[in-house]
């Protein structure tokens, strides 16, 4: 299995943190949180793993080579001078995932100890009812905020609406994906890069895709860290939660 790690954002809503780094290495606890994620993917056998740069990325790719040897990954970082946006990314680095039937897509500015295993499991059960990608959920006390989808008994995903402005559920859109190599033919992707625009999963690629998406409802630990107040609020979650 390969993963795509979504780790170019600026972070803006983290300064003055994300000012000196990048917000995939802001520590939780002294370990940075892309170390955090490294270690969940090895974990559940995730063997190669392309984190994508932009901001500090200088950086992230000093912290990548040192961890290298330590970890039973191979991980490449590609650089984005510009950003290219959650879709983007996947579509320019489609040569990474050649070959595989399924990979990982996540947002590495989540912190999580989701179990993985299951989540691929599964996808494997969804993909034999025709998924094409099966997307990690959570219920949200602020849906308007988020990505939210609709399910069917099946957990078929029937509707998707990013920052809706009359939520039709609570169940938001975690940023964790196992996609199958069948999402390169939906058009958002396949036309990404032409016009130099951002191409977002959210806005873009998601609603595209209603009745090929699955959903998976993530019971486990999980925030975005990515403002102040939910960074402190992670690190007095996390011990807790973590052990």
């Amino acid at each position: 299995m390969k993963a795509f790690l979504l780790a170019a954002g600026e972070g803006t809503r983290l300064r003055p943190y994300t000012d000196q780094i990048p917000k995939c290495l802001v520590p939780i606890h002294g370990k940075p949180l892309l170390k955090i994620w490294l270690d969940l993917l090895a974990a559940h056998r995730v063997k190669e793993v392309l984190i994508n740069t932009h901001h500090h990325a200088d950086q992230v790719d000093r912290f990548v080579k040192g961890i290298q040897n330590d970890l039973p990954l191979s991980i490449i970082t590609s650089y984005e001078k510009k950003l290219l946006g959650s879709g983007g990314t996947i579509m320019h680095n489609r040569w990474f995932v050649d070959g595989c039937n399924d990979f990982i897509i996540a947002y590495a500015d989540n912190l999580t100890c989701l179990n993985l295993g299951s989540m691929m499991r599964a996808h494997d059960h969804y993909r034999r009812n025709g998924a094409v990608l099966t997307m990690g959920l959570f219920y949200t006390t602020a849906p308007q905020v988020c990505g939210i989808a609709v399910l069917d008994p099946e957990k078929k995903i029937t509707s998707f609406i990013e920052k809706p402005e009359t939520p039709a559920s609570n169940l938001a859109n975690a940023g964790i994906y196992i996609a199958t190599k069948d999402i390169f033919d939906y058009k958002p992707l396949k036309t990404a890069g032409r016009h130099g625009n951002l191409v977002d999963m959210g806005y873009h690629i998601l609603p595209a895709m209603i009745g090929k998406m699955f959903g998976y409802i993530i019971r486990e630990y999980l925030r975005d860290i990515g403002t102040i107040q939910s960074y402190y609020r992670a690190l007095k979650e996390w011990p807790d939660v973590n052990g």
